[in-house]
């Protein structure tokens, strides 16, 4: 069953007469998605294409560049490899194989001519279908754009596209990245997405499309967008590496979340990956103001490469304040402490101070409009049915109320900022229990950990820290599914987590090839 390809005009009525058949995928995929069965592990890999794309992206790169191997067969070997695990996975909902195969032939003729347009030169990637995408469809999830086609890249994409990078296609999100509920990643146009390790799991939200296909080696890398953990959970349930920037580093023009408004500082953009140096790469490029987003600074980004990791002062905890993480979680967290002690790192369990504090502030500030920027959202898209995920359910306090929401948050990050000046590392989880199966409910029960504690990553979207995850274990509790870890830093201190990150992954050995 092939994807929607989707040429590079933008014009509505070319893509009617080219009779795009969405229905038909959409139709098959659902159909298809409730029966798949675990796959089971394969004793050989199929050797030529299962070796290309399980590369890095910094190894594929250079393989192009020293003409090892051509882009046009790297982008051949990734929508070969997509269209071996997608039918199972519903991760990529969109392909412009033309268009990525007529870039990556124009790419190697520029190679061959001694040019190059960057260090992703010819290196085919996907993107998370919140951003817009020039020419090729960017629905958000939400049925008012499931034929919406932008005539220019969000600022990600075209950063992306500038280095060299050619699109393969879109990754599956809840609507407006928010409606997935305890399902993950899950709307009303593309449906469900599963997971590479076991379909019978969820891949997380809402950047759960992206990390499910990177992780199948479908593509090198997707970029995703961070409102409470979106790059964070996917990246810890599909076994790879993520980061969400400090507020204010990359921007998020283009993306169907954007920016401005009462709800502007919780959104960040960060790329995935199997392997932390590519995030390192990526973070390269993505970093700047754009001159559109208002929130950007200025700010240099520094050299992973450079960081003093045996002078690091780290902090580590094991408990959100309400709700234990597993023993299992807990240990994974001493066992990646112990590699920084034996740095020689000074090392310490503690953690920010009025961690569930701020977590519940959040979510009297979320609701206090009444979802009313939620329900705004669906007006702007012309969407009249929201997934059922999507909360349009809040309590609207008066102008007084909202006001001394902001400043009591802002009075715990102020005081958060006085208690990380003495570290320079956060470990901690990502999660309080390994990968979890796909639900029935589309909402989280009240009962969950989440609902209960806040989870332990939307508080680093409340103050804007830098906080990676990367893959350090595989579970028993949840046989043969990915284990992560949760790194954390000072502002503006991304090169410092992503050195961390690197020396995690050193240690584990990191990403898998699933065994879909």
């Amino acid at each position: 069953m092939g994807l929607p390809q989707l040429p590079p005009a933008t014009d509505h009525d070319q893509l009617e007469n080219l009779g795009l058949s969405r229905r038909r995928f959409l139709a098959g995929t659902a159909a298809t998605g409730a029966a798949l069965a675990f796959a089971p592990m394969r004793s050989v890999q199929a050797a030529a294409g299962d070796a290309l794309t399980s590369k890095s992206v910094t190894e594929i790169a250079a393989m192009i560049a020293s003409k090892q191997v051509t882009s046009v067969d790297v982008v051949k070997a990734c929508y070969a490899r997509i269209d071996a695990v997608n039918p199972k996975l519903n991760a990529v909902v969109a392909t412009c194989r033309e268009r990525a195969l007529a870039e990556a032939a124009a790419a190697d003729a520029m190679l061959a001519s001694g040019k190059s347009l960057g260090p992703l030169h010819g290196v085919p990637f996907t993107i998370k279908d919140s951003f817009d995408t020039a020419g090729v469809v960017s629905t958000g999830g939400t049925l008012g754009r499931k034929d919406f086609v932008p005539g220019k890249d969000a600022t990600v994409v075209a950063r992306v596209r500038a280095a060299g990078g050619i699109l393969l296609g879109k990754t599956n999100t809840p609507e407006f990245t928010l409606g997935g509920g305890a399902r993950g990643t899950y709307n009303l146009i593309h449906g469900q997405t599963f997971n590479p390790y076991n379909v019978a799991y969820t891949p997380s939200g809402s950047s759960g499309g992206a990390g499910a296909i990177v992780a199948a080696g479908g593509a090198y890398f997707d970029i995703g967008s961070d409102y409470g953990g979106s790059i964070r959970g996917p990246a810890f349930v599909n076994g790879i590496a993520g980061i969400k920037p400090t507020l204010g580093r990359v921007p998020r023009t283009g993306h169907i979340v954007g920016y401005g408004g009462a709800y502007d500082f919780f959104q960040e953009t960060g790329p995935l990956a199997r392997r932390v140096e590519d995030l390192s790469l990526l973070m390269s490029l993505l970093n700047g103001p754009d001159f559109s987003d208002a929130t950007m600074a200025p700010v240099p980004i520094g050299d992973p490469a450079k960081v003093n990791l045996k002078s690091l002062r780290v902090a580590w905890y094991t408990s959100n304040g309400t709700i234990d993480a597993s023993s299992e979680t807990q240990a994974l967290v001493k066992q990646c402490v112990a590699y920084f002690t034996a740095l020689g790192c000074t090392v310490k369990q503690d953690q920010p101070p009025k961690m569930r504090q701020l977590w519940e502030i959040r979510q009297k500030y979320e609701n206090a409009d009444d979802r009313a920027h939620i329900r705004a959202l669906l007006k702007k898209h012309g969407t009249t049915q929201a997934s059922p995920g999507l909360r349009l359910d809040g309590e609207e306090v008066p102008s007084a109320d909202f006001t001394r929401l902001l400043e009591e948050m802002d009075a715990i990050k102020s005081e958060q900022l006085a208690w990380v000046e003495g570290y320079d590392l956060i470990i901690c989880p990502a999660a309080n229990t390994a990968p979890q199966k796909i639900p029935a409910e589309f909402t989280r029960p009240p009962n969950s950990p989440a609902a209960a504690g806040g989870g332990y990553t939307s508080q680093y979207n409340t103050n804007g820290w830098p906080a990676g995850v990367v893959r350090a274990g595989t579970s028993k509790d949840e046989p043969g599914m990915p284990l992560g870890i949760q790194i954390v830093g000072q502002p503006w201190r991304d090169d410092v987590v992503l050195a961390a990150m690197a020396h995690v992954e050193k240690q584990t050995g990191g990403w898998q090839l699933p065994p879909i």
